[in-house]
């Protein structure tokens, strides 16, 4: 019997399932939509209970699409967003939206937590600083402030485990996603009960941790009727989804270096030994005995949504049989390098790493009568590369070495923006062959966790392919150094201005 793996995705503004071949080969592939809620200023919530509703729609559709028996899948990975809290009851009851990663809520408790524990104590343990966009303040934020919730949590969820746990009935944590609590020790891959008691959690909320490619357990009857697979299948405990990715563009060794374009922006380099750095993010690779030393961005693909949904024209863009946003790369395309002076911040909810601001805001400088749309997209894709080498210079001066980029995400489909991201950081960016990287790399963790590949080395041997490469134009690059100049500057000057208005 020809044997089959399902990957599944739960993105930021949506979630995808797609089913492989044991070659990486995709069969089918669908998504499901679900709401992103912003009640007041700071707070970005989703209900996981539409998660799974997306799920299992978007997976009856794939099996349908792929027109194979669902017996013959034999195992299914769960990669998912970053930072969760989801708060459960013993039944599995979610009792609150989740506050997402771009929720910056927990602002005043991160100072209050890390004038009481201490700055240097909780990296020291954690790898990484103390931020509102990460799990840790959010489960305090609910104690403070939503008691009653608090007094009922059972278990505290990642984005990933919750989906676990509704194929399975088994509540679940995986190694790469611990890096967005606090309490979790880096290093040896434990929940540390003196930092939960400093910290203020009850560590009993904290569900066993299992490595990513470790089966958690099986489909029950029901997950099977809702999602339309066969009970019994085998589901691992999956991992963060830039790690997923990671995996999926073959970055399994040290030095390798994923370049991140889908909601969010970064990288993700992969290291064979602990790497800290408080101006980064790091955490456990989805394969074992790994770390990747990472760089998140707010401005991502999600930079591109936006401006095609407020600058795009559908109806000019129908008019030349082209997409909205092939349409707006033709523009960009028109414009030079550097947008001729106009540069643009990318931080559309706060920034993350390097600069750690949630109060950051979006910019754009340098306009004038002559400016077009198109300068405003083309320096939107710039700001996005910018905020890349922002990122990777500072993992560099960490001694991080990094000699090529393997691009994940939609905005690899750009031929135009990959260009620009090799033409800023001046590194080699190489595309794989598949579009999937995420649920790619999903899947392959169940096919390690089944048995389907003997260890990693030959599932990246089997599922991955390079489709083309990008080297940076030597004169582009030389007027990007002048422009990346330009964008720390402006931010520079505005750093206090933004601060002051919240």
């Amino acid at each position: 019997m020809e044997k089959y793996l399902m990957g599944m995705d739960i993105g930021t503004s949506s979630c995808k399932v797609a089913i492989f071949n044991t070659k990486g080969e995709v069969i089918a592939q669908t998504n499901g939509e679900y709401n992103t809620y912003y009640p007041q200023e700071g707070f970005v919530e989703q209900n996981p209970d539409e998660w799974w509703t997306a799920v299992c729609e978007a997976s009856k559709l794939c099996i349908e699409k792929a027109n194979i028996n669902s017996e013959k899948i034999v195992g299914v990975g769960v990669a998912g967003q970053s930072w969760s809290a989801i708060a459960v009851d013993v039944d599995g009851n979610v009792l609150i939206n989740n506050p997402i990663w771009m929720d910056t809520r927990s602002r005043d408790i991160c100072h209050e937590i890390i004038d009481r524990v201490g700055e240097q104590r909780i990296f020291e343990l954690s790898g990484n600083p103390l931020q509102p966009t990460y799990t840790t303040a959010k489960i305090l934020y609910y104690k403070q402030h939503n008691p009653a919730v608090y007094e009922r949590i059972f278990a505290i969820l990642q984005s990933n485990s919750y989906i676990v746990y509704k194929l399975t009935g088994e509540f679940s944590q995986d190694k790469s996603q611990g890096y967005g609590l606090h309490c979790y020790d880096m290093k040896n891959g434990k929940w540390d009960q003196d930092m939960c008691e400093r910290l203020g959690i009850s560590k009993t909320m904290l569900p066993k941790i299992y490595e990513c490619s470790e089966v958690v357990g099986s489909l029950t009857e029901q997950a099977a009727k809702e999602c339309g697979l066969k009970e019994g299948t085998k589901v691992v405990a999956g991992g963060l989804d830039a790690a997923c990715a990671t995996l999926g563009v073959g970055v399994i060794n040290n030095g390798q270096t994923q370049e991140q374009g889908g909601q969010a922006g970064g990288m993700s380099i992969c290291v064979d030994t602990y790497q800290a750095d408080p101006k980064l993010i790091l955490s456990n690779h989805v394969v074992p005995g790994k770390w990747l030393l990472q760089g998140g961005t707010t401005g991502g693909g999600g930079v591109m949504r936006w401006v095609e949904r407020e600058l795009g024209d559908r109806g000019a863009a129908k008019e030349k049989g082209v997409s909205s946003f092939d349409y707006l790369n033709d523009l960009a395309r028109e414009v030079p390098a550097g947008s001729e002076g106009v540069t643009f911040l990318p931080y559309m909810a706060g920034e993350r790493s390097p600069i750690w601001n949630p109060y950051a805001k979006g910019v754009y400088y340098g306009l004038d009568f002559s400016k077009t749309r198109g300068h405003m997209v083309r320096a939107s894709m710039e700001g996005v590369a910018y905020s890349l080498k922002h990122n990777l210079d500072v993992a560099e001066e960490a001694g991080a070495k990094v000699k090529e980029l393997v691009a994940t995400g939609g905005s690899a489909n750009s031929l135009l923006w990959t260009q620009i991201k090799s033409d800023i950081t001046g590194k080699d960016i190489i595309v794989p062959a598949s579009d999937e990287a995420t649920p790619l790399g999903a899947a392959i963790l169940a096919g390690v966790g089944v048995g389907i590949y003997s260890d990693f080395e030959s599932a990246i041997k089997e599922c991955v392919s390079i489709k083309r490469i990008h080297s940076a134009n030597k004169d582009n690059e030389r007027v990007y150094e002048q422009g990346f100049k330009k964008y720390l500057k402006i931010y520079d000057l505005l750093k206090e201005m933004m601060e002051e208005q919240n």
